[in-house]
């Protein structure tokens, strides 16, 4: 067996237009994230570590910015990743990930979030661990400007 990892980082401004999703939870808030697909930022950034641990380079790689992709659910980006992991043989071991924003707080949803997450990617919510921190009112996410997410993931050949 062999072990890889990967580690994804994405980041999207906060806009009036749109609903905000996390995890592919709708989160109660007056604002959403401008985005070409939902803009969920903790989705897409564990998009990319899984994408990285395989090698299998990055999220606009794979899924473009073209009509097809246009206000897509990452989940169903996250199901794809999935596929293709498993198409190379690739087994998820675990997911780390962190959402760094001012606000909303996500303590009410991270359960909500890790079970759409193990859900597409076919794992168990145990495997999946997400947390929530800010930047004490330093950057664009400590001015509530946006939401930034960093993950790491762990797969296994």
């Amino acid at each position: 067996m062999s072990f890889r990892v990967g580690i994804g980082f994405d980041a999207h401004r906060f806009t009036k237009q749109r609903k905000l999703i996390l995890g592919g939870v709708e989160i109660d808030y007056p604002l959403g994230l401008e985005g070409w697909s939902d803009a969920d930022v903790l989705t897409h950034a564990i998009c990319d570590a899984l994408l990285g641990a395989g090698g299998m380079d990055d999220i606009g790689t794979h899924f473009p910015n073209i009509k097809k992709y246009k206000d897509i659910s990452s989940i169903i980006l996250l199901e794809e990743i999935e596929k293709m992991l498993s198409r190379k043989g690739f087994h998820i071991c675990n997911i780390d990930a962190i959402i760094i924003a001012q606000e909303p707080k996500i303590s009410l949803y991270k359960k909500d979030m890790k079970e759409n997450i193990a859900c597409a990617l076919k794992i168990k919510t145990g495997q999946i661990n997400i947390k929530g921190t800010t930047t004490d009112k330093m950057g664009f996410t400590g001015r509530s400007e946006g939401i930034a997410a960093l993950a790491i993931a762990g797969i296994e050949v």
